[in-house]
């Protein structure tokens, strides 16, 4: 079963942001945040974001990029988020998806999360997005052996942790620790909604074992 969210194109700005609700195939209670492309030269690929339920998850296809969640999980103080991104079929190019918490106002103009993403070239980032119009570096793009890139099938499969501690949160793909970020500044806003974050042009991603454990 599917369910397909359909936004209208507005001719005049590539960027619309809405928040709409996820109906019953999906995850129950969860919600999306869809962002449209703002580069000309990089335009979503179809106006549609479809979200599939599978046996310990979903699958997802964009599309625009898009914030997943649901109001009801949250986490505060230590904490491990993880989940399992497969990336089932290639991307045009290199886009991100991974982890999303310390979120708050999803469906707003004050829109805040940390997110922890992985891409199929092998490189990971870490960022803070403060509002609709502010987004800072935690850690930049970079390679790390740790991430896996697409194999020969065209697939990638990366488990990803975001491990909070009392006084640092350590950022993990598949098992091995890929930076370390102390918990203050930006990197402190741990305390908050948890969810996933699939950036545009991305055929068909898995998500599964998505939980939060203390």
């Amino acid at each position: 079963m599917q369910i397909v969210i359909k936004t209208a194109i507005v001719a005049i700005a590539l960027a619309v942001a809405i928040a709409v609700p996820v109906a019953a195939q999906a995850p129950a209670g969860w919600q999306m945040r869809l962002d449209h492309s703002t580069n000309a030269q990089d335009p979503d690929d179809v106006p549609n974001v479809t979200v599939t339920t599978v046996t310990e998850g979903f699958e997802v296809v964009t599309g625009p990029a898009v914030v997943m969640w649901n109001e009801s999980n949250t986490a505060m103080g230590t904490y491990t988020l993880e989940a399992t991104f497969t990336q089932l079929e290639p991307s045009s190019h290199p886009n991100y998806l991974g982890l999303v918490y310390g979120a708050g106002a999803l469906d707003g103009a004050s829109q805040h999360y940390m997110y922890f993403l992985v891409a199929q070239d092998g490189t990971y980032l870490v960022k803070h997005r403060a509002n609709d119009n502010a987004v800072h570096d935690v850690q930049a793009i970079v390679p790390h052996d740790a991430v896996m890139a697409l194999d020969a099938n065209g697939q990638a499969v990366n488990r990803l942790e975001v491990r909070v501690g009392a006084t640092e949160t350590q950022f993990v793909v598949n098992g091995t620790v890929v930076f370390t970020a102390p918990k203050t500044g930006m990197a402190g806003n741990t305390d908050g909604i948890w969810g996933v974050r699939i950036n545009h042009v991305l055929p068909r991603v898995r998500v599964e074992g998505l939980r939060v454990t203390n």
